[in-house]
C-alpha cells in the first residue's frame, strides 16, 4: 500500500462501544487522543464519528420499562446519545477540534472550510446509523477512506458467536460484503457496518477499513502502512 500523503483527512467512526461499553471509558479516550494527536503533528486532520454505546441502550431499555415507545422514540434517544459522546469527545479534543458539532451530514456550509484539524459529527435523524452519516460526511467532503472503530478484530462470513466454522475476512468487495450484511437496517441489529451505509458508500467507491478500536497500536500499524488486524472493504 502507498504510503498516506501528509493532509489527507481521515474519516473515523468510533464505536459507541468503545466509548461506553458500560462505564465512559477514559483511559481509551486518553490513549485514542494521544494517537490522533500524534497524527496532527504530522499534518493530518480528521472527522470522528461518535456512535451511541451503552449509554443509548440504558436511555431505550429504560423507556421501555415504563412507557410504549416508538421506533422514532428509541432512534433519537440514540441519536441524543451520539450527541452527547460528540460533545464529550469535542470537549477533549477542545485545542484542536471545530468549535461547532456537525448534526446534518446534508447541511455542510459552516463545515467546507474548518480550519482545525478536527471535526467531530454525530447522528442525524430517525432511520440513518451514524455509519450512514460517516459515509455521507465523506462523500461531500471529498474523504475516500474511512476507519470504522468497533470491537471486532474482523468481520466473518457469518457470526462467529454461533459459528464455529466461521471464516475471518481480510480483504472483500463491497458486493461481497453486502451480500453478508443484506439491505435493511434497523437501530438493532448487529452489523460490522450498516447495509444502507455500505450501499452508499460502493457507489462513491470508498474504503472501509474495520478495526478494534481496543487495540490502538494496530490502528497505528495501519495508519503506517504495516501489517495490520483488520477488514478492508472496497
Amino acid at each position: 500500500m502507498k504510503a498516506l500523503p501528509k493532509k489527507e483527512r481521515i474519516l473515523i467512526s468510533l464505536g459507541g462501544s468503545l466509548l461506553v461499553p458500560d462505564e465512559i471509558d477514559w483511559q481509551f479516550i486518553r490513549n485514542f487522543k494521544k494517537l490522533i494527536i500524534r497524527h496532527i503533528h504530522l499534518g493530518y486532520s480528521f472527522i470522528l464519528v461518535t456512535g451511541g454505546g451503552k449509554t443509548a441502550r440504558k436511555y431505550i431499555e429504560a423507556a421501555s420499562k415504563v412507557a410504549s415507545i416508538t421506533d422514532d422514540d428509541s432512534d433519537w434517544l440514540g441519536i441524543h446519545a451520539t450527541r452527547m459522546n460528540a460533545h464529550f469527545i469535542r470537549t477533549v479534543f477542545r485545542s484542536h477540534a471545530h468549535p461547532r458539532i456537525n448534526t446534518n451530514p446534508h447541511n455542510l456550509e459552516d463545515f467546507y472550510d474548518v480550519k482545525e484539524p478536527i471535526l467531530v459529527a454525530a447522528g442525524w435523524r430517525p432511520g440513518f446509523s451514524t455509519d450512514y452519516d460517516a459515509v455521507l460526511l465523506g462523500k461531500y467532503l471529498d474523504v475516500k477512506r474511512m476507519i470504522n472503530l468497533s470491537n471486532i478484530d474482523y468481520v466473518y462470513d457469518k457470526d462467529p458467536r454461533q459459528h464455529p466454522d466461521a471464516q475471518k475476512i481480510k480483504n472483500i468487495s463491497w458486493k461481497n460484503f453486502r451480500a453478508i450484511v443484506g439491505d435493511e437496517w434497523n437501530p438493532g441489529m448487529s452489523t460490522p457496518f450498516d447495509p444502507i451505509a455500505s450501499k452508499l458508500a460502493e457507489a462513491e467507491k470508498m474504503e472501509v477499513v474495520i478495526l478494534n478500536g481496543a487495540n490502538l497500536e494496530n490502528v497505528e500499524q495501519y495508519l503506517a502502512h504495516k501489517a495490520f488486524i483488520g477488514t478492508v472493504v472496497r
